[in-house]
């Protein structure tokens, strides 16, 4: 079913993981200071609603990003060299 809201977004959000993080972090290569907007599709769980949603990153350091979304959610997520999310507080930490 063709979903028009979100023609031209590049990027698709899974409310449930913080995984697709990776894929704008990495595509934007943002240098330290730096911040973007991006839209992208978003797939809520357990509705499987896909509508826009406008983010914005902006690198922190090396190895962490201020994430904001157009819901008004903010987070400091914490990544690893090759930009996969190691601490989304609140909700995920990578395990060693």
């Amino acid at each position: 079913m063709a979903q028009p809201s979100v023609t031209g977004c590049i990027d698709l959000d899974l409310n449930f993981s913080p995984s697709t993080n990776l894929l704008p972090i990495r595509r934007l290569n943002l240098a330290v200071g730096d911040e973007a907007q991006v839209r992208a599709a978003w797939l809520r769980f357990p509705s499987f609603e896909l509508e826009p949603l406008f983010q914005t990153y902006r690198r922190i350091d090396e190895s962490t990003y201020r994430y904001l979304s157009s819901t008004g959610f903010a987070a400091d997520l914490e990544v690893s060299s090759v930009g996969f999310v190691t601490n989304y507080p609140g909700i995920w930490e990578v395990e060693a």
